[in-house]
């Protein structure tokens, strides 16, 4: 792997001189505790249709923000100016706020400890920096993919797109850490549509590639991703979708593929293991959670075979750092063991409240002009420690369904009742496919779900899965998160025929 650096542009910022004057202003002006962080972030969206260019944009936010605690009280304030003098200000409105609001505060701030970074650096593992690469070369690779595409019977139209992100932080503290780093990410996206006029309706299939921590390369042929092998099974695919039967409902038996499970493990763990969700504090973007502080250390979460971890250290994931917006050090920790819940996503607030020494590093700010707050880790389902694999798991199975992809989703307010479609659908007889279906999707409370899971595939079934745009908070924000898991086996899941249950 080439080691990649900081950008020279990023490190020229005068970051250290913004800090000492953020800093010293805040303590000056009253604050016990302060941090600065300097965020730069760039954008790149390429969309084509049907070959052609349809939006090829770049957007840039730079800025920085001032975080004190006065009193037991937060205080906040960002500014888009990078200069010294506008830092100390920036500081000292933060202390303006942080003061004003204090007497109205009845729950005081304490942070948990943390060792002290002195000028850290880390940079995440990508090969090719996609801003580095010209637009009309990526539109070039989109336009190409899109053509082998449209040139096969059956496909009426394509959509093809691209997402790159570029993310560079500055962080420091009154503690003495100081840390830059920069990551890459990038969301690659192919569908094809086919339509049938005389009834009016149409029917897709998607690649299945996810969003990952890479660059450039993710793209540039089939080493990290076999876009060739897949674009030309597509077609065939989807014309086999679209000539399946329809679903029978009913309890069923599911072979699921990592690239469905992912989500269904977004929803149903990564949120119901934030603790600020736990306990009531954070409630935006479908509220709260089943997974409450009594019952950690005894609730069976799932069967024996479920093992989940929190993760911001795992290559190529999404929510991998070396140090989040709080200074803390990235980990790896244990969410479920052997089917109990034994563990929360944590921050330097939050930590303390239950009782732990120590975040475990999941603070994150989308914009230098949002205050950070609780967010994902990487979140996944371990595999076994056997060599089963994904055909192994079908071989189990009489009578089944094969699910890969993910598409629609449903979950209530408390991440405990669900609904999940996909992509593709194989039926299951006497443990071989055996064709596809149509109008599948499958339903249940997250226990019971994971409580049905017979098994799971070994490490050679483990992928990574993932979000681009995983919503939170008022005001709204967004972070990146990945999610690994094998292949499963559940038994007798409630099946829905999504076309029965639409009164068509």
């Amino acid at each position: 792997m080439t080691v990649r650096t900081v950008d020279a542009d990023f490190v020229a910022i005068p970051r250290r001189e913004l800090a000492d004057a953020a800093l010293s202003a805040a303590l000056a002006a009253g604050a016990s505790y302060a941090d600065l962080r300097i965020h730069r972030i760039t954008n790149e969206i390429v969309q084509l249709r049907d070959g052609e260019l349809e939006t090829a944009v770049v957007s840039r936010e730079i800025g920085l923000a001032v975080r004190v605690i006065v009193d037991g009280t937060w205080g906040f304030a960002a500014h888009a100016e990078l200069s010294p003098e506008v830092a100390a200000e920036t500081a000292r409105r933060a202390v303006g706020v942080a003061t004003t609001l204090a007497p109205l505060n009845a729950d005081r701030i304490e942070l948990a400890a943390e060792p002290v970074y002195r000028d850290a650096t880390w940079v995440s593992s990508y090969l090719i920096d996609p801003f580095e690469v010209p637009a009309a070369d990526k539109i070039a690779v989109l336009g190409e993919f899109s053509g082998r595409l449209l040139a096969a019977d059956g496909v009426d139209h394509v959509s093809a797109g691209l997402n790159a992100v570029k993310e560079q932080t500055f962080y420091a503290d009154t503690f003495g850490s100081s840390t830059t780093q920069q990551r890459v990410r990038i969301l690659p996206m192919l569908e094809a549509v086919t339509v049938d006029s005389a009834l009016g309706s149409f029917e897709t299939m998607r690649t299945l590639a996810p969003p990952m921590a890479r660059g450039w390369e993710v793209l540039a042929g089939d080493e990290v991703w076999n876009w060739s092998e897949e674009l030309a099974q597509i077609p065939t695919l989807l014309a086999e979708k679209v000539k399946a039967p329809s679903v029978t409902a009913g309890p069923t038996d599911l072979v699921i593929d990592p690239s469905n499970l992912w989500l269904t493990i977004h929803e149903s763990i990564g949120h119901a293991t934030e603790y600020d969700r736990a306990i009531g504090y954070e409630a935006a973007y479908a509220g709260t959670s089943f997974a409450t502080p009594d019952k950690l250390g005894t609730m069976r979460y799932g069967s024996p075979v479920m093992n989940v971890t929190a993760d911001r250290t795992v290559e190529f994931g999404l929510a991998t750092i070396g140090y989040d917006d709080e200074g803390v050090a990235a980990q790896s920790w244990d969410l479920v063991r052997d089917g109990t819940f034994v563990g929360y996503q944590l921050d330097r607030v939050f930590a303390p409240k239950l009782g732990q020494l120590r975040s475990n590093g999941c603070s994150y700010a989308d914009s230098p002009h949002h205050v950070p707050i609780q967010r994902m880790a990487n979140v996944s389902l371990q595999p076994g420690g056997d060599q089963t694999t994904t055909a192994d798991l079908i071989g189990r199975v009489e009578n089944g369904i094969y699910i890969v992809g993910d598409k629609s989703w449903s979950i209530d307010m408390q991440r405990y009742n669900f609904q999940f479609t996909g992509q593709r659908f194989f039926r299951i007889t006497d443990g071989r496919l055996d064709g596809q279906l149509r109008d599948v999707a499958y339903q249940a409370t997250t226990t019971d779900f994971w409580n049905s899971m017979e098994a799971v595939g070994g490490a050679s079934t483990w992928r990574l899965g993932g979000a681009f745009n995983c919503g939170k908070a008022q005001p709204g924000q967004v972070a990146a998160v990945s999610h690994g898991c094998p292949s499963a086996l559940f038994r007798g899941v409630n099946v829905l025929n999504t076309r029965q249950e639409a009164g068509r």
